[in-house]
């Protein structure tokens, strides 16, 4: 894109605050700049300045700061306007922008610019949006290693072996005359194996990274007066639900969020499920089976008697035990495995026994706090790597029909390519950048 429509957007949040900017790109930026500010502005030079309307009235004092072309966020011409931060302020440059010839930008387009003029990749591209919805530093330091190109770079260094690998084949396929001579099936396995084990590790890595960057839906279910709504507000560290011993007080659904070893998740408190005309308590256990239906995790809770209920239908998903009171039973807390499957021992009184709640939390959900390393990632991202796992897989089978082989591997080369977005299709662009904020 070496000619583009000029943009304008707030680039600051609605509302007031202290600054407010408006940024602009697209060529004209300069021109837009010297007619705002009556005179000429330089590149790269923060500078005070008044910024005035078609009559020449002041609208409001500020920095002025303009990039050319090739030196900017866009790749293209780009101006700030930074001024106070009031709605109607910004409203008022904004629309003196759009009297010049600008057109409001649609959201995330300036950061589309950015891809489509090679400032960055797809990947880098979503990490910006990453970066700014990250809901842990965990989840701020891994989008940042994307939007460095630590992912890409990953992915690029697995495109390379591919290619290469695809040269071996197909040069000796596609020049017989030459007297090329065909590339051993043991060096063509050894290094198709290598490759498959360095993609398995980065779609390890890539899982998760998806993890951090969607977090975990935690739904408390259990019969009434078990302790569910005291497991929130002890895991929150806050009263945000009512504790009561009269049985039904939890109605509706309560959504909490919470940290736990960097994964964000998002704690729902449910009605208690048991047999009963009430109607209140019907629509409350309705919404219950609809929360379990949100669910990455299910936490089943029960109280010392070991009361038990029918649990609606949970599929796949994971399972977690949580026996509650132990304060009254006198247990010590701990976490046993029963018939396969994790039961939490705890006091949601006392608290003793909740760190081994988070952390088999977080386990149940495969999340490993190692820290380092981790890079945010999307479930896009997931696919695609698993599709191009899938047809190195399919490759090794196909090692003795060396035209499918090489079919396999192109394959797999073009879902790499997708992860940055050297293939990608218009559709998918605009699903990915139209969930942008705008001015972004």
């Amino acid at each position: 894109m070496t000619k583009s429509e000029l943009i304008v957007a707030p680039a600051t949040p609605p509302g007031k605050g202290a600054v407010g900017i408006v940024r602009l790109s697209g060529a004209g930026a300069a021109r837009i700049g010297s007619a705002i500010v009556g005179g000429q502005l330089q590149p790269r030079q923060a500078t005070l300045r008044g910024f005035r309307d078609a009559t020449g009235n002041l609208i409001d004092r500020g920095i002025a700061l303009y990039f050319p072309q090739g030196h900017s966020y866009t790749g293209e011409e780009m101006l700030e306007l930074q001024g106070h931060g009031g709605p109607v302020v910004q409203q008022l440059l904004i629309s003196r922008c759009l009297e010049l010839g600008a057109r409001l930008a649609t959201p995330g387009e300036f950061t589309l610019r950015a891809f489509l003029n090679d400032r960055l990749d797809l990947s880098q591209a979503e990490a910006v949006a990453d970066l700014i919805d990250a809901q842990s530093e965990l989840a701020a330091r891994g989008a940042m290693r994307s939007l460095e190109g630590e992912f890409s770079r990953e992915v690029r260094r697995c495109v390379e072996q591919v290619v290469e690998l695809r040269a071996l084949v197909e040069s000796s396929m596609d020049f017989p005359e030459e007297g090329l001579d065909l590339v051993p099936d043991s060096v063509l396995r050894l290094r198709l194996h290598a490759l498959v084990d360095e993609l398995g590790t980065l779609l390890r890595v890539t899982r998760r990274g998806r993890r951090l960057r969607d977090g975990a839906t935690l739904t408390l279910v259990g019969a009434p007066n078990v302790g569910k709504s005291s497991l929130l507000n002890r895991l929150t560290m806050a009263d945000v639900a009512i504790v009561s011993d009269i049985p039904g007080t939890t109605r509706d659904t309560l959504r909490e969020q919470i940290v736990v070893d960097g994964l964000a998740f998002e704690l729902l408190d449910t009605a208690g499920l048991r047999e009963t005309m009430d109607p209140l308590e019907l629509m409350g256990m309705e919404r219950t089976r609809r929360a379990i239906g949100e669910a990455d995790l299910v936490v089943l809770v029960e109280d010392h008697r070991q009361e038990r209920v029918i649990l609606p239908e949970i599929g796949a998903r994971p399972l977690l035990r949580v026996v509650n009171k132990i304060d009254v039973s006198h247990e010590t807390a701990r976490i046993e495995n029963v018939a396969g499957q994790q039961v939490v021992y705890l006091s949601a009184k006392t608290g003793e026994g909740m760190e081994l709640l988070r952390r088999a939390m977080a386990e149940a959900v495969g999340w490993t706090p190692t820290g380092e390393g981790v890079i945010i990632a999307r479930e896009r991202h997931l696919i695609a790597l698993q599709d191009a796992h899938g047809a190195l897989l399919r490759a090794d089978e196909q090692l003795v029909a060396r035209e499918l082989f090489a079919e396999e591997l192109r394959l797999a080369q073009l879902a790499l390519s997708c992860v940055v977005g050297e293939f990608t299709s218009d559709d998918l662009l605009g699903e990915i950048f139209s969930k942008f904020c705008i001015g972004k």
